[in-house]
C-alpha cells in the first residue's frame, strides 16, 4: 500500500514530535471549505490523531504526507465520521460534521444519523481499492448515487455521467462493466462517480497505491485536472512529484500531528524539521534535488 517512499528505512528521531504552527492558512476573513478543529481519535490504548487542526480553503490542493502509521488516512476518514473520534469538530463550508457544539452548554452534540448522510453528500472520497459495483457499467456505476440519493432526474445524471467521464478520459468506456477494465481505468470511474454528487471538497486516499507503476499517470493526470478547474482537495500519498508539482500546500504527519506543514518549495527544498529533511532525502537524492 506504501508508494513512492514505502521501502524507505524508518527514520524516526528521539526528540518529541510537536504541532507545527499553521502556515499559509486561509486569511482570517475567509471561511475555509475544511475546518477540522483539536481532532483527538484512538483505537483503544492507541492514539492515532492527537489533537489536529487542519484548515482547507476554497479551492486549495492540500497534500498530506508521512510515514505508514502516522494517522493520515484516520485524519481523511474522520473527515465524514467513517472513522468517529473522541474530541475535536470538523466543518465543511462552515456547516457542522457530524458533531455541533451546543451554544449554551458548549458541549459537543452528535447529530442525527439523517443530518450525518446529508453531510455526507458534500464530501466526496476516492479510496485505494475501486469499489465499482461488478454488475454495473461504468456510466451506471456513475448514475446510480445521483439518482438514489439526491433524486436527479436519469437523464440528467446520465447527461452529467458521461461529461465526467470525458473529463477522467473514459468517454469510450461508458458501456463497459469494470471486469473489462484495466485499474487505472477504475479508478478514474471512481472519482467520476465522488464527483457526480457535486461535492464540495474531495478527497484521495493513497488512490494510486495499489496500481501497476504504468497506470499510475492516468490517475495523477485526472487529478490535476480537478485541481486546475479548482476542486478543493486533501490528497494523501507517496508519490511525492504529485505533491511536488500540484499541492498548494504539503502536510507532513507522524505519530499523530501535524510535524510541518508549508507550500512545495520551502517543503522540498528548505524544510524546518530535520525529520521532515530525512523522510524527503531519498526522493531528493534521487531526483537530484
Amino acid at each position: 500500500m506504501d508508494g513512492t517512499l514505502s521501502d524507505a528505512p524508518s527514520l524516526v528521531t528521539s526528540a518529541p514530535l510537536t504541532g507545527a504552527p499553521a502556515i499559509d492558512a486561509p486569511s482570517a476573513g475567509a471561511r475555509p471549505m475544511l475546518a477540522m478543529t483539536g481532532i483527538v481519535k484512538s483505537f483503544g490504548t492507541n492514539h492515532v490523531l492527537r489533537g489536529v487542526s487542519l484548515s482547507v480553503a476554497a479551492g486549495e490542493v492540500v497534500v498530506v504526507i508521512g510515514p505508514s502509521g502516522s494517522g493520515k488516512t484516520t485524519l481523511l476518514r474522520c473527515v465524514n465520521l467513517l472513522e468517529d473520534y473522541q474530541e475535536g469538530t470538523v466543518t465543511v463550508d462552515g456547516a457542522p460534521i457530524g458533531y455541533r457544539i451546543d451554544p449554551r452548554s458548549g458541549q459537543r452534540l452528535r447529530m442525527s444519523e439523517r443530518d450525518i448522510a446529508a453531510s455526507r453528500e458534500t464530501i466526496g472520497i476516492v479510496f485505494q481499492s475501486y469499489n465499482l459495483f461488478p454488475h454495473m457499467t461504468a456510466l451506471q456505476n456513475i448514475v446510480a448515487a445521483p439518482v438514489r440519493v439526491k433524486g436527479v432526474p436519469l437523464a440528467k445524471a446520465d447527461a452529467r455521467a458521461r461529461e465526467l467521464l470525458s473529463l477522467v478520459g473514459l468517454s469510450d468506456k461508458a458501456q463497459e462493466y469494470p471486469v473489462r477494465l484495466s485499474g487505472g481505468q477504475q479508478q478514474r470511474v471512481a472519482i467520476a462517480r465522488a464527483l457526480a454528487m457535486d461535492p464540495k471538497l474531495m478527497m484521495f486516499d493513497e488512490v494510486t497505491s495499489a496500481l501497476d507503476p504504468e497506470l499510475v499517470g492516468e490517475v495523477l493526470a485526472a487529478m490535476q485536472q480537478l485541481a486546475r478547474d479548482g476542486m478543493t482537495m486533501v490528497v494523501v500519498t507517496h508519490e511525492m512529484s504529485f505533491a511536488r508539482d500540484v499541492a498548494d500546500r504539503i502536510v507532513f504527519m507522524e505519530g499523530g500531528v501535524i510535524v510541518e506543514e508549508g507550500k512545495p518549495d520551502q517543503m522540498f527544498f528548505a524544510p524546518r524539521t530535520e525529520r521532515v529533511r530525512q523522510f524527503l532525502k531519498r526522493y531528493n537524492d534521487r531526483y537530484r534535488i
